[in-house]
């Protein structure tokens, strides 16, 4: 087991095991570096996989996603929210994209308000309110994330520069506010259904991204 400490903002983050964990995507065996992170409260862990490419390739500008735990998307598929298609559209860019780096934040779920607000937010959202009122009415922020773990992994893997896989412009800015430079900002393009239509139309049009 490993060992380091990163400190910058005035904040410790730890991170104490690294390994290398073989994953199958879409028929396709890759190996990719595994760390896990600890951030200063005990819930703000993160879960980091890296493609460290080859030769030269080792030199390029990383290639990031980091991506809000989503329970209800990401393990079981929901279609009421675009999570699991926008985790494999990343992923399938970072297992062949030399420093790919896919940050996981699973703190993060329901956009950072927590897993019992979120199912009280969705059953809102099943009388007709969107996400950002169902957020307000339940008592939770409309955006509760923050990036301060991610900005913190960045730097400690020496990734500072990055080109960011993302929708959504203030998780770019945030980064960049804690020092990351964000040279490119990918879209991550995934399919509209009758379920999460609205919850798409709502971060387009009430949260600014870029859709």
């Amino acid at each position: 087991m490993k060992f380091s400490t990163v400190k910058s903002f005035d904040v410790d983050v730890n991170w104490a095991a690294e390994t290398v964990l073989p994953i199958e995507f879409r028929g396709q065996e890759y190996e990719l570096e595994a760390r896990a992170y600890q951030g200063e409260e005990i819930a703000h862990q993160a879960m980091v996989l890296i493609n460290r490419g080859v030769g030269a390739d080792r030199n390029a500008t990383a290639l990031v996603r980091v991506h809000s735990g989503c329970v209800t998307g990401d393990i079981f598929h929901s279609l009421k929210c675009d999570c699991y298609p926008q985790l494999q559209a990343a992923l399938e860019q970072v297992v062949k994209t030399p420093n790919g780096v896919l940050i996981y934040l699973p703190y993060h779920e329901g956009r950072g308000i927590g897993l019992v607000d979120k199912i009280r937010a969705y059953a809102l959202q099943d009388k007709g309110v969107d996400t950002v009122d169902a957020n307000i009415q339940v008592g939770a922020p409309i955006d509760a994330r923050e990036y301060d773990l991610a900005a913190h992994i960045l730097f400690d893997l020496g990734f500072n520069e990055v080109r960011l896989m993302t929708n959504n412009p203030a998780k770019m800015e945030a980064l960049r506010a804690l020092g990351i430079k964000v040279v490119e900002r990918i879209e991550v393009v995934t399919p509209i259904n009758k379920f999460n239509k609205r919850y798409i139309e709502t971060k387009r049009a009430r949260m600014a991204h870029k859709l």
